[in-house]
């Protein structure tokens, strides 16, 4: 607070209100019964008691404990295991690889390896390759 706050009338008159509300609880604190001082002094006792006994600090553990959760789901997130092969997929890799192979060869592909709709439309794939002298234009 400034000076100049200092001098101000509402600061003035919020003085003068607790210095009469000072008088009357000291007044009213004279004129107590002794059953309520009783149970005011036992209240008194137990809030004591409660704020001196040690504190729980389950707060401060709150905040490294989401942080370490947050990490392990971003982990679990970015680092999903690889699909494994299994042994039914293996013959199909090689018979793909020996199909690339083939394609390769100037021979024709086996019947037991090419799809059967190939053969189906043999005279499509004469004129295709009779006609595929020219590069497309794409």
């Amino acid at each position: 607070m400034t000076s100049s706050d200092k001098e101000r009338p509402d600061n003035r008159q919020h003085k003068a209100l607790e210095q009469r509300a000072r008088e009357l609880y000291h007044e009213a604190a004279q004129r107590i019964d002794p059953v309520t001082a009783g149970r005011l002094r036992a209240a008194r006792r137990e809030v004591l008691a409660v704020a001196q006994a040690p504190q729980r600090h389950t707060a401060r553990w709150l905040i490294p404990t989401g942080a370490f959760a947050a990490i392990a789901l971003a982990a679990l997130m970015v680092w999903q295991p690889l699909p494994r092969h299994s042994v039914s997929h293996a013959p199909q890799m090689a018979t793909a690889a020996d199909q690339n192979a083939d394609l390769d060869n100037e021979l024709p592909p086996d019947a037991d390896k090419t799809d059967p709709n190939l053969y189906q439309n043999l005279d499509f794939y004469g004129w295709l390759a009779a006609n595929d002298s020219q590069p497309a234009n794409r």
